[in-house]
């Protein structure tokens, strides 16, 4: 589904538990386009040729989550174009993902999930920028549903712990607020309604701004 030429790119950010990889596979099938989440990393893997699980350990954590640099004996596969005395870094590794993010964006129209994308295409004139959030009691619920977590305290501490980290990996590399209304074009709450339902009301609002492109 193009528009003009224009390659339109959905962003979804998302609290821990809200629902947003989900509801972002569903817009994409309905939109019939590409999904990008974990497949980012891999794609980036191979870019750049970094052993994905480096790509896996730095996953949406700033620099300030771990020790800023591996050795270079961690994982370069032949040919990668960090080859040299650099080291690999947090930065590397965000800038390498970066990269394919705007190849991606470049290729076709897709959603992509988290990892600062509305920033990183801040430029694309095709962006489309969401936030999904939702109440900590539905976010508890979904969580002990989809993970093997049986105690609600638990619960709402891993999503306090999950969205610390994503808030400090998106403030750190952008200069915007992670989960701030201002900062993207549609933000919803996800508890107010049902999967489907929210799924739906980003896609006819994606419908109404590309007919706007």
């Amino acid at each position: 589904m193009e528009s003009h030429n224009i390659n339109f790119v959905i962003t979804i950010g998302r609290q821990y538990g809200s629902g947003g990889r989900e509801i972002g596979r569903l817009v994409a099938d309905a939109l019939n386009v590409k999904y990008y989440d974990k497949e980012l990393l891999t794609e980036a893997a191979k870019a750049s040729g970094v052993k994905p699980e480096i790509f896996e350990a730095a996953d949406e954590r700033s620099p300030s989550f771990f020790s800023n640099l591996w050795s270079f004996n961690l994982g370069l596969n032949s040919g990668s174009f960090f080859i040299g005395n650099s080291p690999v870094s947090d930065e590397r590794i965000y800038a390498a993902q970066s990269a394919v993010m705007k190849e991606l964006a470049g290729r076709s129209s897709c959603v992509i999930v988290g990892r600062s994308a509305d920033y990183v295409l801040r430029n694309h004139p095709g962006l489309i920028s969401v936030f999904i959030h939702s109440s900590i009691e539905k976010r508890i619920l979904r969580i002990m549903n989809r993970t093997d977590i049986d105690s609600a305290e638990k619960a709402r501490e891993t999503a306090d712990k999950k969205d610390k980290i994503r808030a400090s990996y998106y403030n750190f590399y952008t200069d915007k607020t992670w989960g701030d209304a201002a900062s993207y074009d549609l933000s919803i709450d996800s508890s107010k309604l049902s999967t489907d339902t929210v799924a739906r009301i980003i896609v006819d609002y994606v419908k109404a701004r590309i007919a706007t492109m």
